[in-house]
């Protein structure tokens, strides 16, 4: 399957790492492809690593397993870099995507000499910015959707305004939040490596 890409998401419990990984699924379903969204923890608690994954592809996916080699890692809590291997498995011809302000020389030290893409966003700012509270998992989704260009942009963020207005029937006020957060994040990942 030399068109799928695979995604691993790194995040603690109650961060909104699973729920973007079924976001990313359902709005990549939405453009046509084959998508698999799912993912693994241990004890449920607040606070707990926890790991999800994506496979997106233009033909049948026939895998049902763990991602052990992805293309692309997203580490939603920068406090994981120190705790789990993020970048197990990472193909160097992928990239990482990490939420955090760290420099480029401290990320290389704790990546273990990973030689791939490093893409940061601050997705602490984007989301206190435009959301008020701290809500990472909404621009990481779009800092992943720009990075591995899985999809257009523009469906992305009309398919997630679709998303975000049926999630959040009963609270609207929050509608157009969530939409300046992807907008926003769209722009803001910067590329460091």
């Amino acid at each position: 399957m030399d068109n799928m890409i695979e995604i691993r998401w790194h995040g603690r419990g109650g961060q909104g790492a699973k729920t973007a990984s079924l976001l990313l699924a359902d709005a990549a379903f939405n453009t046509g492809k084959y998508i698999q969204g799912f993912p693994e923890y241990g004890p449920e608690r607040m606070g707990a690593p926890i790991t999800a994954y994506n496979r997106i592809s233009d033909t049948p996916i026939r895998i049902h397993s763990n991602i052990y080699d992805p293309d692309y890692v997203v580490v939603v809590d920068d406090t994981l870099l120190e705790s789990v291997d993020v970048t197990a498995g990472l193909k160097p011809t992928g990239a990482i995507v990490i939420n955090t302000t760290k420099d480029v020389e401290y990320l290389k030290k704790v990546l273990h000499g990973y030689s791939g893409s490093i893409y940061t966003i601050d997705a602490r700012k984007v989301s206190m910015e435009t959301l008020g509270k701290y809500f990472p998992n909404t621009p990481m989704l779009a800092a992943i959707v720009k990075v591995s260009g899985i999809m257009n942009e523009d469906e992305f963020l009309a398919d997630m305004e679709g998303s975000i207005k049926h999630k959040f029937a009963k609270k609207p006020e929050v509608i157009e939040g969530n939409m300046q957060a992807l907008r926003v994040s769209l722009k803001e990942v910067n590329k460091l490596a």
